[in-house]
């Protein structure tokens, strides 16, 4: 499991398809890499290739990116060089605003 705060890096227009569009591009971030860490594999590491084969994502409620979001991401499998992850986005108050899943590919040619 990988939990992390994020917000956006400067301020945001007054505009929720813009919220969401820019948190749509921000959970792709790290995503996938959290399939690989029961493995003690990291995704720098020399000979490991990863892509996303889909990711969806759902929004809850409106929220504001200008502010600090909670990032919950686990991975529930990672095996036969796919892995799958999920992850939620949280306000600072604990409520749910969006989620997130994502199936990829994850190679080691070593």
């Amino acid at each position: 499991m990988r939990q992390v705060w994020i917000r956006a890096n400067g301020t945001v227009p007054d505009d929720i398809r813009v919220h969401q569009y820019l948190l749509g591009y921000a959970s792709d971030m790290n995503f996938l890499p959290v399939a690989l860490q029961p493995h003690g594999i990291g995704f720098l590491e020399k000979g490991i290739q990863i892509a996303t084969i889909d990711h969806s994502m759902w929004f809850h409620r409106p929220f504001n990116f200008n502010e600090w979001l909670l990032y919950s991401v686990e991975s529930t499998s990672a095996s036969s060089a796919r892995g799958f992850v999920r992850g939620e986005f949280y306000t600072q108050d604990g409520d749910l605003v969006a989620s997130t899943v994502q199936e990829g590919v994850m190679r080691n040619h070593n």
